[in-house]
């Protein structure tokens, strides 16, 4: 389907096939919310790409002497509002589609948590499980001298994301310094301590999404503590959640990771499986009796949370989700068929661009830090984050209620509206 043709997927066509693309479905949404909030037609011109896209190509000394050439990425979706702001992943299945995808995301991401920021989003096509220490290091640097026009701390600001962390962010730090001769800790985001990283970065995201697990709780009246939690996905998102979960008081009854799942209804013993997860969060594999990620989002519960990867609800599992509450705290594992089948089901369900907004704004709090040149404690990051983060839930829910949109629909009509109105003050529209 071509970018021109998505505005005939609104509407009455838009069930007839199940569309597991990223980047259109994102433009189907940014769609619904604009005409809700009755912007005019040039907006969803301008919102439904990013403004800039950049394809590069990164050759890499390998251990054995050869040179490789790996594919990256990096889009700016807008920055009407102020420089764009985005992680970095390492995958190999990272697409052009996907990286315009989850730009555009961040940009919503920003908007419904009020920050000073459009969306950016980087990616790199590799396999992180096969490179060495020294690859992973040669190949942050080559990304960092591919990108180094379009980045910096006041254009775009990098941090982590999927099979990326403080070390390699390090790394990026580093390289980008020594192109510019001058010390850069504003320039990327999820830095270690040492380096200027802030304090409760890393979790931020997980707190985020747990957060909006007590906010969806307490619309629906279910007590957090003794409620049957199943989490998809054991990497740094699901396994902090996982661990926020059972010191609310929560039950943790399933948990998987790429291998498989595990479950068990009288609850998992989570301190003992985070002891045995690799860095990659596997852990499923050192267990016997344990079954497929299918068949765990099927298992009956009280608290959904999909931790892992995109489109994994859609409109042939829908029917069989047996939760009262789906938080989504990876990217895109709802497809839109699937969200609507979900709500007409009544299970209330939070969507990726508020569940994970908790990254980006503890981003913006180390990139105030940096600029500022004073650090916060962990305690006043994270009550700065709850603020943010309750604020946000509840201006949504509110629209929700008052519109008759579903939670998403909703979010998005929050995320657009300070990029289309600084838009229009710009002359962009």
């Amino acid at each position: 389907m071509g970018n021109n043709d998505v505005t005939n997927t609104v509407g009455e066509n838009a069930n007839e096939n199940e569309n597991l693309n990223l980047f259109t479905s994102t433009q189907i949404v940014i769609h619904d919310a604009l005409k809700k909030l009755g912007f005019p037609k040039n907006a969803f011109e301008l919102l439904k790409e990013p403004i800039r896209m950049l394809k590069v190509r990164i050759p890499v000394r390998m251990d054995d002497g050869s040179i490789k050439v790996f594919t990256g990425y990096r889009a700016q979706h807008n920055d009407s509002v102020g420089p764009t702001i985005g992680g970095i992943r390492f995958h190999p299945k990272v697409t052009e589609d996907e990286v315009k995808a989850l730009a555009m995301w961040m940009s919503l991401k920003c908007g419904i948590a009020d920050l000073p920021f459009g969306g950016g989003k980087g990616g790199i096509l590799c396999n992180p499980r096969t490179l060495s220490f020294g690859e992973l290091e040669r190949l942050s640097r080559g990304y960092v001298r591919a990108i180094s026009q379009i980045v910096g701390p006041t254009k775009d600001i990098p941090a982590p994301d999927m099979y990326t962390n403080s070390q390699i962010m390090a790394w990026m730090m580093d390289e980008y310094s020594r192109l510019r001769s001058f010390d850069s800790h504003g320039f990327i985001t999820g830095k270690p301590i040492g380096l200027g990283g802030s304090e409760g970065r890393e979790e931020a995201g997980a707190l985020g999404a747990a957060i909006c697990i007590e906010e969806a709780a307490k619309i629906r009246g279910l007590s957090i503590k003794g409620a049957r939690v199943i989490i998809q996905g054991f990497g740094n998102a699901g396994s902090y959640i996982a661990k926020f979960m059972q010191q609310s008081g929560a039950i943790v009854v399933g948990i998987s990771d790429v291998y498989g799942a595990l479950y068990d209804p009288d609850g998992l013993n989570i301190n003992y499986l985070l002891q045995r997860r690799d860095s990659f969060g596997t852990v499923t594999s050192l267990f016997d009796g344990a079954i497929s990620n299918e068949e765990l989002l099927e298992k009956e519960c009280d608290i959904l949370v999909p931790a892992a990867t995109s489109n994994q609800i859609t409109a042939k599992n829908a029917h069989s989700i047996r939760a009262k509450i789906i938080v989504e705290a990876a990217n895109g594992p709802t497809t839109i068929e699937a969200t609507k089948l979900l709500s007409e089901r009544g299970i209330l369900l939070v969507p990726d661009v508020l569940a994970g907004a908790g990254g980006v704004t503890v981003s913006y709090f180390e990139w105030v830090q940096n600029k500022q040149g004073y650090y916060w404690d962990e305690k006043e990051v994270r009550d700065k984050l709850r603020k943010k983060i309750v604020y946000a839930f509840q201006q949504i829910n509110d629209i929700s209620n008052n519109s008759n949109v579903n939670l998403r629909v909703a979010a998005y009509m929050v995320g657009v509206r300070k990029m289309v109105e600084a838009s229009e003050f710009r002359g962009w529209i």
